[in-house]
């Protein structure tokens, strides 16, 4: 299964993770450093909990860590995806919701963490053009420029997986 596309257009973050809301976080597996070169973000104990959805040998986080792995593409995902995503995204709220610090990753930490990130916030509130702006605007303006996913978040996800299924 191929779980990224290569976009040699789309810069790396400048950074490994960024808080999007008090305690949530998204990031990624590769960042450009204060210097321009491109460095390994590697997740040690800095979260309580770290959602990847792109695991990559040797990027952590520590033993001890809450780790959900949860491998989906850059791409058009099934009812089974889709629903993998909602379960994170619940869990990523309740940690929240108990003060915990979640990290949800994925290659640069744009599409993927964003889709489960932005579905997060709806959990919790937002509209999905209110999480999208949030994440855009903390993250990277490169943050959910996969319009299929920003088609998901709009539709909101449990339709969007509905449709997928009833496609199947």
């Amino acid at each position: 299964m191929r779980t990224r596309r290569k976009q040699p257009d789309v810069p790396a973050p400048d950074s490994p993770w960024s808080e999007i809301v008090p305690g949530l976080w998204m990031g990624g597996h590769q960042f450009r450093n204060r210097t321009g070169d491109l460095e390994f973000a590697v997740v040690r104990d800095e979260f309580d909990l770290v959602q990847t959805l792109l695991r990559l040998p040797g990027h952590g986080p520590d033993p001890g860590v809450e780790h959900h792995v949860w491998a989906i593409p850059d791409g058009p995902l099934d009812g089974t995806q889709l629903a993998g995503v909602m379960r994170l995204a619940r869990a990523a709220s309740e940690a929240l919701d108990e003060g915990r610090r979640v990290l949800v990753r994925c290659y640069h930490g744009y599409n993927r963490s964003g889709l489960v990130v932005a579905h997060a916030l709806v959990h919790r509130g937002h509209s999905a053009e209110q999480a999208i702006r949030l994440i855009r605007s903390r993250r990277s303006p490169w943050a959910l420029h996969n319009e299929l996913f920003v088609e998901y978040l709009r539709a909101g996800l449990p339709t969007a997986r509905l449709l997928e299924e009833l496609a199947e």
